[in-house]
């Protein structure tokens, strides 16, 4: 949509300044926030503060995720009227959308000095978590529950925090009352059945995850904790029916696959049979980190290298270590080095030119390898017929 700037009389520049308006609130509502900022920003002027123009121009940043140009206008909304809530609101918003923590919880406390919003309260324990200071939220979240008890996201953030803190039965006080009021519910108690087993209270726990399993909760967390509740209480075969249907489920766990095989086994089932398809299952699926691989053929390799006479063992080892991590070129040249000292020419010709082609023209490397080439090929020159 284009918008053409054109010579207004001064007695209708407010009349056009309100028909602009409105016409960015009607694109703003059709979802055409880009039109609409064109047209808002048509009416902004460096040496005039008008706060309803400014505060239609901020929503639309916001809401086409501009959020740093958001933030910007919300700032000066802020200065502008310190005791706007909703600017100050916005702004905490803003601030925690581009990851700026910090800067959303000075916004969200500046809410809380005028009013003790619980979302806000939450914001503020949301953005301290971000920057793993879990005690700075924990306090914001118990200040939440306060204002707001059945709040079921807000506790079950405080709990997964004492939880990670092993505060297993701080844990279970600041749910116990949410849970009078509503027993079973999906969210909270089978937290509860979670604290219970990493506190090793094995019985109480599967009490909990039993009852959600009858109410009808077939998750996998209900199974799983299931099967490892009664695999600690020594009923074998009810863990393993529990696991397996947590595998059905999500079958993308090696400790599960590990934890069925291994009650398989206490079972006493046969092992070609039942336990080995479960332990080559959670083999298959271990991911090892290639960097820590390429690293530890590098030092295979350089041990190898360094003896001056297993040259066929450093090569081994170099290029695996480039396998693993394609970034670590030397290896080639060094590859080629190692071809080059038992002589094959040919070979140590293919990798210093490999090496070549990905090396940074210039370097001590480069030139290294550009000379072994013209070298190799005046020796294969002078060998062959």
């Amino acid at each position: 949509m284009l918008w053409l700037t054109v010579c207004v009389p001064l007695g209708a520049q407010e009349s056009q300044r309100d028909s602009v308006l409105a016409q960015a609130r009607y694109l703003k509502s059709i979802y055409r926030t880009e039109d609409a900022i064109e047209a808002l920003s048509s009416l902004v002027k460096p040496s005039v503060m008008d706060e309803g123009v400014l505060a239609e121009l901020a929503d639309c940043h916001f809401q086409s995720g501009a959020y740093d140009d958001a933030a910007g206008t919300y700032f000066l909304l802020s200065a502008h009227a310190p005791n706007n809530i909703l600017y100050k609101i916005r702004l905490m918003q803003a601030y925690f959308r581009l990851k700026a923590y910090s800067q959303s919880i000075m916004a969200g406390q500046a809410v809380l000095q005028l009013d003790s919003i619980p979302a806000v309260v939450s914001y503020v324990g949301d953005a301290f978590r971000q920057i793993d200071q879990a005690d700075s939220a924990l306090c914001y979240y118990s200040r939440a529950l306060e204002l707001k008890p059945m709040n079921e996201t807000v506790l079950s953030k405080a709990i997964n925090i004492l939880i990670l803190k092993e505060d297993f039965d701080g844990a279970v006080a600041i749910m116990t009352p949410f849970l009078t009021e509503d027993p079973d519910n999906l969210v909270i108690a089978p937290l509860k059945g979670l604290a219970l087993y990493r506190k090793g209270d094995y019985e109480a726990a599967l009490d909990v995850f039993l009852r959600q399993k009858e109410i009808g909760n077939d998750s996998y967390p209900i199974h799983y904790y299931l099967g490892q509740c009664y695999w600690h209480t020594k009923v074998p075969y009810r863990a393993e029916e529990e696991l397996v249907a947590a595998w059905q489920i999500d079958s993308s766990d090696m400790n599960l696959a590990y934890s069925i095989a291994a009650v398989k086994s206490e079972g006493f089932r046969p092992f070609e049979r039942d336990v080995k398809p479960w332990l080559d299952k959670a083999l298959e699926m271990i991911q090892p980190d290639s960097s820590v691989v390429s690293r530890l053929h590098q030092q295979y390799g350089l041990g190898y290298y360094r003896q001056q006479d297993a040259w066929d063992k450093a090569i081994e080892h170099y290029k695996e270590a480039y396998r693993y991590n394609p970034k670590f070129i030397s290896a080639l040249s060094t590859i080629a080095y190692c071809y080059e000292m038992k002589k094959d020419y040919k070979q140590a010709l293919q990798w210093y030119e490999k090496y070549l082609k990905v090396a940074r023209p210039g370097s001590s490397g480069y030139e290294f390898a550009r000379k072994s080439v013209d070298y190799l090929k005046g020796e294969l020159f002078m060998t062959e017929p």
